[in-house]
């Protein structure tokens, strides 16, 4: 409600309910709700739709907001996390305050988990709908911050993706600084000897790559180096390079991409490894092949899920299955009466191209193995061969392999300066150790915190292809706010009371984005680009001296009251 000219002037509000499809609407009774909506104080227009999201949709809320000149909008479908920002580009194409909106989650929190009781379901969408309308009366228009955005990136990481992604900026005019700790760009790729399925040398893609970064007069390369500090938000972030001399270079970034690839895990102990010359990684077969040194190789056994796919790894790998077929063919063709073993519990060479593989190996006459879970295979390190024994399922019996190399695939694991890199960034690692994106559908290369976007292997294990295909995609999400050259951020922040603030500090320590400083006077002071209206300030303080925007002390009492008047009832 608000006031103007000594007149209350009433909030007109819109309430969309959403069907999902089937997703709501098979669950919860949508005209019901629809009916309901309009019996809520300030509500002067309700209207149900199948698919709110779609372009038919979001037209019809824009024609609404127009033609009942609503000012608030309440919309009734699945998570805010999935298409909030999509109805508030919507009402705002139609002259509306953005921050004019409120969601009532009435999939996830309805439909999906009650789907058994849908006159309960019913009555609880409800009561989440007057919720919302309850909150929104109490809106006021919140305006974005409007920040300046250096147009510079900082790469971290001279692998294939780093230095396709810093390329791909240099070629947009933007200034690159890549850094890499290594002596030389390219990172794993370097000890690899061909690429699947393409058969290409890998100096055939990664030289040239080298050779452009190198001459780009957009690049600076900071090799043997590392990230030592980072702050700021996006636009202004203050970084500070350091050389393994212990130089110290201290550069401004307007955006940052994580591109520190991953490491092959080394499986000491793990089959034997690491005891004997005869038995060694795929990376060191890669490298091998290209050496060329496998004479006297006859007998190869290559073991799969080496050291992953179990309880300290749980995940797959992804590429040990193809890259294991590949080197098996590699090692056919030069010698075609060379024996292969491949031991295996799933093979996961997915996608047309590298099933190819599978089945040209298979005729080739590399032998695939099954071994079970709980019996993995056995090896014997003997005088003239390495043995290995694995029970197959598919004839009941163990056979006995005698080896000239034992080949582990062994996954990728995170490279080991990625928590490190993580604290210092503000970004999370998931539960294998590598970076986490901040949506894996919708925002699939951005971290949670602007500014900052990852790719390649840093991310996840994945192939060149994928990787390159990853790199480009982040390249072109650092480019948008560098090329607009000013960006807003969101509103939706802290604000502290300075009148209250007692300057205890508890809200700097808490906060998880280091948004709250102390100002000279020791009072609290929220830096509104990097703050992300979390509310764990908010609800930590002691003094009541912070409130978050839309998230008001008010707004939430009134929600609470219309849920204990229903739940009463």
């Amino acid at each position: 409600m608000t006031k103007m000219s000594g007149e209350m002037i009433l909030p007109r509000i819109g309430v969309f309910v959403c069907s999902c499809g089937t997703s709501i609407g098979d669950v919860v009774d949508i005209p019901s709700i629809v009916e309901h909506s309009k019996t809520l104080p300030g509500v002067v227009y309700a209207s149900a739709n199948l698919y709110a999201c779609s372009p038919e949709g979001l037209n019809e809320m824009r024609k609404a907001i127009q033609d009942y000149k609503l000012d608030r909008f309440v919309v009734a479908a699945c998570t805010p996390r999935t298409y909030e920002s999509l109805f508030q580009s919507a009402i705002e194409d139609a002259g509306l305050n953005k921050y004019m909106l409120e969601m009532a989650n009435i999939r996830e929190q309805c439909s999906w988990v009650h789907m058994a009781k849908q006159e309960a379901a019913t009555e609880k969408a409800k009561t989440l709908v007057s919720m919302a309308v309850a909150k929104v009366r109490l809106f006021k228009p919140l305006e974005e911050p409007e920040i300046e955005i250096n147009p510079t990136t900082l790469v971290i990481g001279g692998g294939i993706s780093g230095l396709t992604s810093a390329l791909s900026l240099a070629n947009q005019g933007f200034e690159v600084h890549l850094v890499e700790k290594q002596p030389e760009l390219g990172g794993l790729l370097r000890r690899i000897n061909r690429l699947s399925p393409l058969d290409r040398d890998c100096s055939e893609v990664l030289k040239p790559k080298i050779e452009s970064v190198k001459s780009h007069p957009n690049i600076k390369i900071h090799t043997f180096s590392s990230v030592k500090s980072v702050e700021g938000f996006i636009g202004n972030f203050d970084v500070e390079i350091e050389s393994q001399k212990r130089d110290i270079e201290r550069i401004k970034a307007g955006t940052i991409i994580v591109a520190t690839g991953a490491k092959n895990l080394e499986p000491l102990d793990l089959y034997g490894y690491g005891g004997d010359e005869r038995i060694v990684t795929q990376l060191e077969l890669e490298e091998r092949l290209k050496t060329g040194r496998l004479e006297g190789i006859n007998t190869i056994v290559m073991v799969q899920c080496a050291g992953s796919r179990n309880e300290e790894r749980p995940y797959c790998s992804r590429i040990c299955c193809a890259e294991a077929m590949k080197n098996a063919l590699l090692l056919k063709e030069s010698n075609p009466r060379r024996d292969i073993y491949i031991l295996y519990r799933d093979l996961q060479s997915y996608g047309p191209q590298l099933s190819s593989l599978e089945w040209s190996a298979k005729k080739q006459g590399v032998k695939l193995v099954i071994y079970l879970e709980g019996k993995p295979p056995e090896v014997t390190l003997m005088k003239d061969a390495v043995e290995v024994k694995v029970f197959t399922p598919l004839i009941n019996e163990t056979m006995t392999l005698e080896a000239d190399l034992l080949v582990l695939s062994t996954p990728m694991i995170p490279a080991e300066d990625s928590r490190e890199l993580a604290r210092m960034l503000k970004v999370p690692l998931d539960s294998d150790g590598f970076f986490k994106e901040a949506n894996v559908s919708l925002s699939s290369v951005d971290f949670a915190t602007d500014g900052i976007y990852v790719c390649g292997a840093a991310h996840s294990p994945k192939n060149v292809s994928e990787s390159i295909l990853q790199a480009l995609g982040a390249a072109s999400r650092a480019a948008i706010p560098m090329a607009r050259g000013r960006l807003r951020t969101g509103a939706i922040t802290a604000e502290v009371d300075e009148n209250e603030c007692s300057g205890c500090g508890t809200c700097i320590e808490l906060c998880p984005y280091k948004a709250v400083k102390k100002d000279e006077r020791g009072i609290a002071r929220t830096i509104r680009a990097l703050c992300k209206g979390c509310g764990l300030c908010g609800a930590s303080c002691p003094e009541g001296a912070i409130t978050i925007h839309n998230f008001t002390n008010e707004q939430l009492m009134a929600q609470c009251l219309v849920a204990l008047g229903r739940a009463g009832r």
